[in-house]
């Protein structure tokens, strides 16, 4: 791929970026103000030459501003693109179906993913994800409810969570 665009902005939760390949799947994306911390999250075989910002991604820029304010269920329909081994892409795929306002365990995670005991690749899949918000990786605790980790900040992950709660 040679050339991606991207475009930030402003959200209750902080800057948002989204990288987008030409035909509109989301390649990376997550609460930063920062296109270039996003690229080294791209797998290599995906990874564009080229990325330039553009002010709005159309379906994309629309999904993000309409799920911050409060409709949840903006961001399921836009594609996303990711790639990686066999299991890492199943997870994202499952990751996808969580329903906004039902968080879910890792140990839950693994259990969907098809692997229970693989709970540490669950969290890695978690943690690999380039998609934040399209893949609602913030929407997996850890057993008794903690938050666990996120790439974005438990402020955001914090945030996220009560958001989609109400």
């Amino acid at each position: 791929m040679s050339i991606a665009q991207a475009s930030t902005l402003d959200t209750k939760a902080g800057p948002f970026t989204a990288i987008v390949a030409t035909d509109g799947a989301v390649l990376a994306s997550g609460w930063t103000a920062s296109s270039a911390e996003l690229v080294p999250l791209i797998s290599p075989a995906l990874r564009p030459k080229e990325v330039r910002e553009k002010r709005d991604l159309g379906a994309v820029s629309t999904a993000i501003r309409t799920y911050h304010a409060g409709e949840l269920n903006a961001i399921d329909d836009i594609p996303v693109r990711q790639s990686s081994g066999e299991f890492l892409s199943h997870a994202w795929d499952v990751l996808r179906k969580v329903p906004a306002g039902e968080p879910i365990t890792y140990s839950d995670y693994a259990a969907l993913a098809g692997r229970p005991a693989a709970v540490r690749a669950a969290a890695s899949a978690c943690a690999r994800n380039a998609a934040a918000l399209f893949v609602p990786c913030h929407r997996v605790l850890r057993i008794g409810g903690a938050l666990g980790g996120f790439r974005w900040g438990l402020p955001v992950k914090r945030w996220l969570l009560e958001h989609e709660a109400s």
